[in-house]
C-alpha cells in the first residue's frame, strides 16, 4: 500500500511539474508573440502565414516558411534574445524566461533545447532558413518532452501581455 502511494505521489508531482512548465511556456509564447505584428512587414510574412503562426503550438501548424525564421529573428531582436549571428543569447534568453511566473523552472532547459537544435542546423548560412529549422526542431522537442503549451493555455494568458 505504501509503495502504491509513493508511486502515486511521484506521478502527481511529475504531472504538476510538466503542467507547470507548459504554463511557463504559454506565458513566454504569449508575450513573445505580441511582437509579431511589428515584425510582419520586415520579415515578409503574408497575412495568411502570420495568422497561421499564431497557432505555432498546434498539431497542424508546420514550421517551414523561411519568412517565419525572419519573423522569429525580428521578434527575438525586440527582446535582445539573439546575438548578431541570429543564434540564441543564452544569458538574455534565460533571464527573459525567468521574468515570467515560475520561469526559473524552465529557463535553463529551454535555452539548452534551443541550443541543441541550433547545433543541428549550424551549417545553414541563411539566417532565416536556419532559424525556422531550429524553431521546428524546438517545437518537436518540446512536444516530446511534454512541455509544449496547449493553444487554449496561451489564449488564457494572452490578455496579460
Amino acid at each position: 500500500m505504501y509503495r502504491i502511494c509513493g508511486v502515486l505521489v511521484t506521478v502527481l508531482a511529475l504531472t504538476a511539474s510538466i503542467e507547470g512548465t507548459a504554463e511557463v511556456m504559454s506565458h513566454v509564447t504569449a508575450h513573445f508573440g505580441k511582437s509579431l505584428e511589428e515584425c510582419r512587414e520586415e520579415s515578409g510574412l503574408t497575412k495568411d502565414v502570420m495568422e497561421e503562426f499564431q497557432h505555432f503550438w498546434s498539431e497542424n501548424f508546420e514550421v517551414v516558411h523561411r519568412e517565419l525564421g525572419c519573423a522569429i529573428i525580428c521578434m527575438s531582436n525586440k527582446f535582445s534574445l539573439m546575438h548578431d549571428d541570429a543564434r540564441v543569447h543564452h544569458v538574455n534568453m534565460a533571464d527573459y524566461i525567468k521574468g515570467f511566473p515560475n520561469g526559473e523552472v524552465l529557463s535553463d532547459r529551454m535555452v539548452q533545447m534551443i541550443h541543441n537544435c541550433e547545433k543541428q542546423f549550424e551549417d545553414i548560412d541563411d539566417e532565416c532558413s536556419r532559424v525556422v529549422k531550429t524553431a521546428a526542431c524546438f517545437k518537436e522537442d518540446c512536444k516530446k518532452a511534454g512541455i509544449a503549451p496547449e493553444v487554449a493555455m496561451i489564449e488564457a494568458v494572452l490578455e496579460q501581455y
